[in-house]
């Protein structure tokens, strides 16, 4: 999955999943959803954050620890200071 994160002004985080039609048919898709959803809500995004979610296809074969694991990484790296010249 690629996870896209900028901070916003509303003192929470919000979430937005981009599952498009190279996914799969519309149950494949709507699984992502519901994956990254659950992702969402376990995980402990920043407050202050508008999460965006692009699923990959590999993200359904892959079990919930991995998954967890991986969410939570991108969520610390989106909380960092971007460095300078990017």
């Amino acid at each position: 999955m690629t996870v896209i994160a900028r901070p916003n002004t509303l003192g929470r985080s919000r979430l937005g999943i981009a599952a498009t039609r190279k996914l799969g048919g519309a149950v494949v898709r709507n699984r992502a959803k519901r994956l990254v959803r659950e992702l969402f809500r376990q995980g402990e995004a920043p407050p202050g954050f508008d999460i965006v979610v692009i699923p990959r296809p590999d993200m359904l074969n892959a079990d919930t620890r991995t998954l967890h694991a991986e969410f939570r990484y991108a969520l610390r790296r989106a909380g960092q200071p971007r460095p300078a010249g990017r």
